[in-house]
């Protein structure tokens, strides 16, 4: 069975030319909004090639290389990468952290020109905006974040700031898909106790969890209506990275910023 979409927001691709590039943006208003996949950079196997992540064993030249790439083609100054852990914690930026970001799993901002970046290789990268407001965030929500609910406590911090969730447009990246996220079926329970969304059952017939039918459902509860889906697996797409496919790989990720 092939994963479930709603509304494809396409990220990752080839220009008429065939040269590669950071993805196609999608543009709300003076936000932007893009995901990126794994071709185009000078990363080697089997981070090839364009790896973002700078915990996962790539050359951190090559990585660097990578993120100054992705970041010139998108057009963006800075960009605001986090020391992901799972959690639901969440943090209002105005420039980079540095060489020593904090633990963290969300981020929000409304400076112009300041890119936000969510790694992943089968957690969701979800990407939330209230162009009116002049606010983006961007939260990285596996399963446990999920279950923790990082992504309402974005919508949260995002209206303490000005936000109206009515008026926020949020775009859910690619994913490991309810029909190959196999987990135990404790963890099932317990997950879906929490977040009854997600409860699955893989393709051939196991336990497993949607997290993205769980996000869009926190996303719904918070108050947010428009959410657009980049449905694609992570598990079932080679243009990505999957942990659970490939163990030892590199990292994807999710862009917002405010356009000038």
């Amino acid at each position: 069975m092939p994963c479930r979409t709603d509304r494809v927001v396409t990220a990752g691709a080839a220009g008429a030319s065939g040269a590669e590039y950071a993805g196609p943006v999608i543009a709300i208003e003076r936000v932007r909004m893009a995901f990126t996949d794994r071709h185009g950079g000078v990363s080697a196997e089997p981070y090839g090639s364009r790896n973002l992540g700078g915990a996962v064993g790539d050359d951190p030249a090559a990585v660097a290389e990578n993120r100054a790439k992705t970041a010139a083609e998108f057009g963006v100054d800075q960009v605001v990468f986090m020391r992901q852990v799972h959690s639901a914690d969440v943090a209002y930026v105005t420039g980079p952290f540095g060489a020593e970001p904090p633990a963290l799993d969300a981020v929000l901002t409304d400076r112009p020109g300041l890119g936000l970046a969510v790694l992943v290789a089968d957690c969701a990268p979800v990407l939330v905006a209230d162009p009116v407001a002049g606010l983006v965030g961007a939260a990285h929500s596996g399963r446990p974040g999920t279950e923790a609910g990082v992504v309402t406590a974005l919508v949260e911090a995002m209206a303490a700031r000005g936000g109206d969730p009515a008026r926020m447009a949020a775009a859910i990246g690619p994913c490991a898909c309810g029909r190959c996220y196999e987990v135990p079926e404790d963890l099932r329970e317990r997950v879906a106790g929490r977040v009854p969304e997600t409860w699955s059952t893989t393709s051939w017939d196991t336990p497993a969890l949607d997290i993205r039918a769980g996000i869009a459902a926190q996303l719904e509860q918070a108050g947010v209506a428009d959410i657009r889906h980049d449905g694609r697996c992570t598990i079932e797409t080679p243009d990505l990275y999957s942990y659970r496919r490939e163990q030892r790989t590199g990292r994807f990720a999710g862009y917002v910023w405010i356009g000038d």
